[in-house]
């Protein structure tokens, strides 16, 4: 199911102010259930958590930032 521009860009908000937040304190709760792992190990960790966050939210930010592709054209020339 494809999702229309406008539809996209409020998913993406809803994601950026509440889950991405929600997913941070996740990861901070899990990781503070375990000893302290080695600064390289924890480097690691915190940036594979960081990356793997965004893959499947890939389809929802594509394109989010550019113009309205439905909208109609503007014609103030």
């Amino acid at each position: 199911m494809a999702l229309n521009y406008k539809s996209r860009r409020r998913l993406s908000l809803l994601v950026l102010l509440v889950g991405l937040p929600l997913y941070v304190a996740a990861s901070l709760w899990v990781i503070s259930l375990f000893d302290r792992p080695p600064f390289l190990l924890e480097i690691v960790v915190y940036v594979t958590l960081g990356v793997l966050w965004a893959l499947p939210f890939k389809a929802v930010f594509k394109g989010v930032g550019k113009a309205d592709p439905d909208a109609p054209p503007d014609d103030t020339g």
